[in-house]
């Protein structure tokens, strides 16, 4: 529980303390099993049962999604929230949570879907329970107008079909409804008219057809969607005017196609509308739905894009709409001049097993470059700087640019001593505006095909976890290639080499120098890493390549990592250690944990070397476990006086059965702006079961400062770990008193002894309504199956007019704030509860304050008779108490057994009722 700060100091307080509630001489109720209920707070439209107890809460999108997953079990389990793809699958963390509210702001219609909430605690089954979350929006409605097909003019003609199409996305289903003018079209209304839902579709009606087209059918025509108010969601409405004049739209682009341009020039695109009305929309996209440029400056069907860069190159389409017929789409390619990717490589004479070059033998060099637009590269080769033209010796040949990225190739048949030299490939374009790109390549006597090698001893590397590994493959050869990186799976791994990826996440990893430096290795880099040679940058030859193994140590992983075990004096326990993982796997040394039975002050160890690693220690004592703190009220119980509060302690022992007795608690308790500590021991008369919720009563807190509360338990031993808690009060705008009738205490209600019958405590998921099935709630106020509330049963033997009573608690006034001579300055309470009255049978709920003075008065300060629907309502009424009371909850049977009346979280709360709902009074 959050701490909450006062400022205001209070400078005297008392503090007292009652029994524990717990009788010693009865049989301990066994521990409580694992359950999750989920509750919501926030903005819900409406939350329902629906089958197979699958609970649906309905949210208005944009509101705030807030749900709660409360659990029990001892330990306290941990709790996570999962969502299955309900829409879009949002990852938010795939709304993975580990805490018990949930809270999704501005909710969008993706995130609906089924959400899940686990709670486990390492015992048994973990506790699921799930809520579906329907999101319901709707957008405004579109319409769109067609004719008939084969029919398709540039103008609506009489003697045409129209078909007037409305569509609006929605949750729930929309529904339209169809206007003329002020007219509200319906099917039947008018010969001329119909109106259907296409086949294809879901949903109610939309499509308006116009068969024949009269004069009178050129109107304005409205379409109104509608969700019928559902989540507060009003209608939208869509309008169209229909004329003689209405047609699709057309379109012309004021430029060549494609367009040539030189980077860093600014360039234009001109798309005008030539027909269509209403005046079509005019937008520009770009194809393979990239986004434009950001520097683009859009106006009407003008598109501009400054300072041009080879990115921007592609497909760009000017669209027109203007709701008649099909959009007109035109399209125009850019072309943004470049050179880019430059390579080449050497092919040996390919009729000799020889790779090296060789007098006699014929050489090949290749470049190639990928040139926009292609069909104006052109190609020249110089030789020591000057131009060489093909002849028969040496044949310079080109590749069709429409088939293949632009290649030419150099034959050198017949390799004499004076052809050695550099070779250099230039490629321009023809139109000039961008720099040429150029090649050397050196062929001479040294120019030899590359070789790869590993350094002695490098090829099995051995490295610890975190250190930084250089693998390393030594290339010679002239030209130098370029060495790629990849990693090689183990044989039997064929399944998962697709993802055998390099350290930084890719494929393969280009090398310059031949070196891969890997920072921080980890265990999962271990394995098989190839280098080889690349085709481009060296010889045209098959790839030379090597292998090294790298091989990661990591210290030993055991089980358990932490062991704390408690015994009572005199038993026997042992310790143990379990290897899990290592590398090398090799056990070192292993020295398992004695069996000890003379337990006195014990500090064990569990020791596990390997490779001088050890693993953390196992401790054992006598000490008692820490308890554990419940689920208390979560705000302020009520007290006598306004000026005090108190608090309910509730909490189960963790492993009360491992050491000796718990004989009591030491409960320990100071403010929080102070520093003096008061203590109270609770004496245990026997002894606690595991999950067995103990009860303490912390009376006389002061208003409203906060407190520290510490429990100890203590056995023979002596004293066990202590556990902490924060009670803050929760202020005067916080319930003071709350029952939602889930503790089988009932918050301390009572059951009348004079009338005939009592209220009855449920749940909708164990009541039987078998024989009487159209009356009472499926579920408490919250629309969980599992909440519980409190009804009375009119089923036989009851008669009619019989009374069930319920008493609430009875509450003190403080006599300072009492006057006799003045009513106004009595206190005003706000009253509150919600009733479901469903059933043709229903009697009537009465409610009374019954004050406590000299004599017992009984006033009635609410009443309401008969059957109020199948939905629980909420029920507000302020009291002027001036004595001690109690409020009467008074249920009467009426004429048969269709008459069950059900009350659900009652509160009373200081100060007048703030918006009290209908029949409140």
């Amino acid at each position: 529980m959050n701490t909450v700060k006062n400022k205001k100091k209070v400078t005297q307080w008392t503090l007292f303390f009652t029994a524990v509630f717990r009788d010693s001489n009865a049989t301990p109720p066994p521990p409580p099993p694992p359950t999750v209920r989920i509750v919501h707070s926030g903005q819900a439209c409406n939350v329902e049962e629906e089958r197979y107890s699958e609970r649906v809460y309905t949210i208005r999108e944009g509101e705030t999604l807030e749900l709660q997953c409360l659990v029990t079990g001892h330990p306290r389990p941990q709790i996570r929230w999962t969502k299955t793809a309900g829409g879009a699958s949002d990852r938010q963390g795939d709304s993975s949570l580990h805490n018990e509210t949930l809270k999704i702001q501005t909710i969008t219609r993706h995130q609906g879907g089924r959400y899940y909430c686990k709670a486990e605690n390492g015992l048994g089954s973990p506790a699921i329970r799930s809520i579906r979350v329907d999101v319901y929006y709707l957008d405004d409605p579109v319409i769109t107008v067609h004719q008939s097909v084969g029919e398709a003019k540039e103008q609506f003609y009489f003697e045409r079909t129209v078909f007037l199409r409305c569509v609006a996305n929605s949750n729930p289903p929309v529904h339209y409804t169809w206007r003329r003018g002020r007219e509200v079209l319906t099917q039947g209304s008018d010969s001329g008219v119909e109106i259907y839902e296409p086949f294809f579709t879901q949903g109610e009606t939309k499509i308006l057809k116009l068969k024949n087209l009269r004069p009178q059918d050129y109107a304005d025509y409205t379409c109104i969607s509608s969700v019928r108010n559902v989540c507060g969601i009003g209608d939208k409405s869509a309008h169209f005017s229909l004329n003689n004049r209405t047609a699709p739209p057309s379109i012309k682009l004021l430029l060549d196609d494609p367009l040539v341009v030189n980077p860093g020039e600014t360039i234009t695109l001109v798309c005008v509308a030539s027909g269509g009305d209403p005046p079509p929309t005019l937008t520009w996209v770009k194809a393979g739905g990239e986004e434009l440029p950001k520097r683009s400056v859009i106006n009407g069907g003008t598109l501009t894009i400054p300072g041009v860069t080879v990115d921007d190159g592609g497909a760009y389409s000017c669209v027109a709409s203007n709701n008649v017929g099909n959009p007109a789409k035109k399209s125009t390619t850019i072309l943004v001049r470049g050179l880019r990717k430059g390579r080449f490589w050497i092919t040996p004479d390919p009729y000799h097993n020889d790779d090296n070059i060789q007098i006699g033998r014929e050489v090949k060099i290749s470049c190639q470059v990928e040139a926009t637009p292609p069909e104006e590269l052109q190609f020249s080769w110089l030789k020591n700087g000057r131009p060489l033209r093909s002849s028969e010796r040496m044949v310079i040949t080109h590749t069709d640019t429409d088939v293949s990225p632009g290649t030419t190739n150099l034959d050198i048949i017949d390799l004499k001593f004076t052809d050695f030299g550099t070779y250099t490939c230039v490629a321009s374009l023809r139109n000039g505006g961008i720099p040429e790109i150029s090649i050397d390549v050196n062929i001479s006597s040294t120019t030899v095909p590359p070789e790869l090698t590993v350094p002695r001893g490098r090829s099995h590397l051995i490295a610890q976890e975190g250190d930084t590994v250089d693998l390393q493959c030594l290339v010679s050869g002239k030209p130098k290639p370029i060495i790629l990186w990849s990693r090689v799976e183990e044989s039997g791994a064929a399944a998962a080499a697709a993802a055998a990826l390099m350290p930084d996440g890719s494929a393969q990893t280009e090398s310059y120098d031949g070196v891969l430096r890997i920072n921080n290795v980890t265990r999962e880099m271990s394995g098989t890493y190839r280098c080889q040679t690349s085709q481009y940058n060296g010889f045209n030859v098959k790839p030379r390549e090597a292998l090294i193994q790298l091989v990661v140590q990591f210290p030993p992983t055991v089980e358990p990592v932490y062991t704390e075990i408690r015994q009572a004096l005199g038993r026997a326990f042992s310790l143990t250690c379990r290897l899990l993982r290592a590398h090398p796997a090799r056990l070192l040394r292993y020295e398992s944990c004695l069996s000890i039975t003379q337990v006195q002050v014990l500090d064990f160890f569990c020791l596990l070397f390997q490779l001088c690693v050890t693993s953390d220690p196992c401790v054992s004592s006598g000490k008692a476990y820490p308890p554990e703190f419940y689920y208390d009220t979560y705000s302020a119980l009520w007290q006598n006086r306004p000026r005090v509060y108190g608090f309910k302690l509730q909490w189960t022992q963790m492993e009360p059965n491992a050491v000796d007795r718990i004989l009591a608690y030491r409960l320990g308790i100071r403010q929080m702006s102070q520093s003096r500590w008061w203590e109270q021991e609770i004496p245990m008369e026997a002894t606690i079961q595991k999950g067995e919720l103990l009860t303490y009563n912390l009376t006389e807190l002061v208003k409203p400062e906060s407190y520290l509360v510490r429990l100890t338990p203590i056995t023979r031993y002596g004293e066990g770990d202590a556990t902490e808690r924060i009670i803050t009060y929760s202020g005067m705008s916080s319930r003071e008193f709350q029952c939602g009738f889930e503790d089988e205490a009932l918050c301390l209600f009572s059951q009348d002894k004079t009338d005939e019958f009592d209220w009855t405590r449920h749940s909708a998921a164990t009541r039987d309504t078998k024989y009487t099935p159209n009356t009472g709630p499926s579920s408490d106020h919250t629309g969980s199956k599992q909440g519980f509330y409190m009804y009375i049963e009119t089923s036989r033997p009851r008669l009619e007019g019989d009374k069930a009573r319920l008493l609430s608690p009875t509450f003190n006034m403080n006599s300072k704030t009492t006057s006799s001579s003045s009513v106004n300055n009595n206190p005003t309470y706000c009253f509150a509860f919600f009733y479901h009255m469903y059933g043709k049978h229903i009697g009537a709920l009465n409610v009374f304050l019954r004050q406590k003075g000299q004599t017992v008065t009984d006033t009635s300060v609410w009443s309401l008779t008969g059957n109020q629907g199948d939905r629980w309502r909420q029920a507000k009424v302020n009291i002027h108490p001036t004595t001690a009371f109690q409020m009467v909850m008074e249920g009467v049977r009426g004429a048969g057994i269709e008459g069950d009346i059900a009350i659900d979280d009652v509160t009373i709360e200081e100060g007048e009722c703030k918006d009290p709902p209908p029949n409140s009074e």
